[in-house]
């Protein structure tokens, strides 16, 4: 039984379209995953399904009275509310039906007879209603999921406005699964979740028995969960059966062909237009010219295929060579109170040192500590006098969100010219449009590609990465990966992707209770 029909869905932006009479069936029980180069749609397509977004033709139908849910990390939450408030707000529903039956017997005082009687089978179809759903027992059940996912490390009593992005997230996720959906829309759920996190999240989506749809660029997790795969590309919406590996053999079968479709078409598109141009103005040929017109306008143009840009990350150095780049001394981190033990590090010029430790631990406030954008509460920290430091935080912040990427880079380097910006931005990924595209309507993978371009040109000693391959493509996080481990200088990285960090960390340093 299909849940959700999509028939030639078209939409367009910026006179391009994100997609060209694309069609997709989902049905019943399948676990999908969402993938597709930055910038190709992926969020546009689980906008448009979420009902967030508005599409130009086409339809979009759902199957009548399902319950679905979308994991929007960017939604507005009460921020007066607890943790628990929150969380048991997936349960609504239950507590109006427990309200209803509080009624129900305040009422039964002043009733006899038939009256009575109909309320005490209401009132016993209530009463089961709620046992079968476990109402009596929501609090565990709640801390059944939600300590899954390590919402329990900033405490059920804690108001939701003093939690950081991760934890919202994380939060939000929680409520996601309690809500018991027939349908789940998850955009990079894995972004804000550690690696047991993770794990935990992967057994509970494989024993989900009901329809979930995930973008995500964690290949791994999508090889774990999904046995579908749907591909957005080219304007297309492409399903493959399988998970993550066997969609790659045949979608490059897939794009070998479509490549060599549409070049024939070019040339014989090319052929047509070259011989109207040379015969429409000749008497004797004007007709056949006008023949081959008709022809012309008879071709269906497929869409130019998605170029995979690659992306080149080389991060400068300026020599530094010390045994004491960076010393950390019963350094105590947080806001009104410590987050955690006394921290002790060292680290020299030769380090690259990967921080982890489970999400909302306090990984990013070390960082923010560390660059002193927060006050430490106590202990201290040094970096070596030489020290030059290039930093990439968590957060995709934009003092000028409506601005362009060139405009972005100029403002840090702005002797360069236009034509050296943009040839920055294209080593980057950020070609032709997408170097002047605001920055507000880019996705996740090119905003955090502009903000690497600048730190492209910065020289440094240190670098500091705060979860960098959160929305980045395969091919973008692969070649970051290797700028890393070319990388002369020192290194702190946060990320919970540990495959990510294989090969370029030799000291770690685990942040615990």
């Amino acid at each position: 039984m299909s849940v959700l029909e999509i028939k030639n869905l078209t939409h367009r932006y910026d006179d391009k379209f994100i997609f060209n009479e694309a069609s997709l069936t989902v049905n019943n029980g399948e676990h999908i995953g969402v993938v597709g180069l930055n910038g190709a749609g992926k969020s546009t397509f689980i906008n448009i399904i979420a009902d967030k977004l508005t599409y130009d033709e086409g339809e979009v139908q759902w199957l009548p009275g399902l319950r679905k849910g979308y994991l929007d990390q960017h939604a507005t939450l009460d921020g007066e509310q607890t943790v628990m408030d929150y969380l048991t707000g997936a349960f609504d529903y239950l507590y109006q039906m427990n309200d209803r039956l509080e009624q129900l017997y305040s009422s039964m005082g002043d009733l006899d007879g038939d009256q009575l009687d109909r309320a005490i089978k209401k009132s016993s179809r209530l009463q089961e209603t709620l046992e079968n759903e476990g109402f009596y027992d929501l609090e565990a059940k709640v801390k059944k999921v939600a300590n899954g996912l390590g919402v329990n490390n900033f405490g059920y009593d804690t108001k939701v406005g003093r939690l950081s992005g991760g934890e919202r997230a994380k939060l939000m996720l929680s409520k996601l699964l309690l809500s018991e959906l027939d349908v789940m829309l998850l955009d990079e759920p894995t972004n804000f979740l550690d690696i047991e996190h993770v794990d935990w999240l992967i057994k509970y989506l494989n024993g989900f028995k009901k329809t979930f749809i995930v973008i995500s660029h964690d290949t791994k997790f999508l090889n774990a969960v999904a046995n579908f795969i749907v591909n957005v590309e080219n304007g297309y919406i492409k399903k493959y059966s399988g998970n993550y590996d066997k969609f790659l053999v045949m979608h490059e079968m897939n794009a070998k062909q479509y490549e060599e479709e549409y070049n024939r078409q070019q040339e014989q598109i090319k052929k047509l237009q070259t011989y109207i141009d040379k015969n429409s103005a000749r008497a004797s040929t004007a007709g056949m010219a006008n023949a081959r017109k008709k022809q012309l306008a008879k071709i269906e143009v497929m869409q130019k295929p998605v170029v995979a840009y690659d992306a080149q990350f080389n991060f400068p150095v300026v020599e530094l060579n010390t045994k004491d780049l960076l010393t950390v001394t019963n350094l105590e981190i947080g806001y009104d109170h410590p987050l955690l033990p006394p921290l002790n590090i060292h680290m020299r010029s030769g380090t690259k040192l990967w921080v982890r430790g489970t999400n909302g631990i306090g990984k990013s406030t070390l960082i923010k500590t560390l660059m002193r954008k927060i006050p430490r509460i106590s202990g201290f920290f040094t970096f070596h006098n030489a020290v030059k430091i290039a930093y990439l935080e968590q957060d995709l912040e934009f003092a000028q969100s409506s601005e362009s990427a060139s405009a972005y880079y100029s403002r840090f380097f702005p002797r360069a010219n236009p034509k050296e910006i943009r040839s920055e931005l294209a080593k980057v990924g950020l070609k032709g449009e997408l170097a002047t595209k605001p920055l507000k309507n880019m996705s996740g993978g090119e905003q955090i590609r502009a903000k690497l371009a600048v730190l492209c040109k910065t020289p440094s000693n240190l670098l500091i990465l705060d979860e960098p391959t959160n929305h980045l493509d395969v091919k973008a996080k692969k070649a970051l990966k290797e700028a890393l481990i070319a990388y002369e200088g020192a290194l702190i990285l946060v990320s919970h992707e540990e495959d990510f960090v294989q090969d370029i960390c030799n000291e770690i340093t685990l942040l615990r209770d």
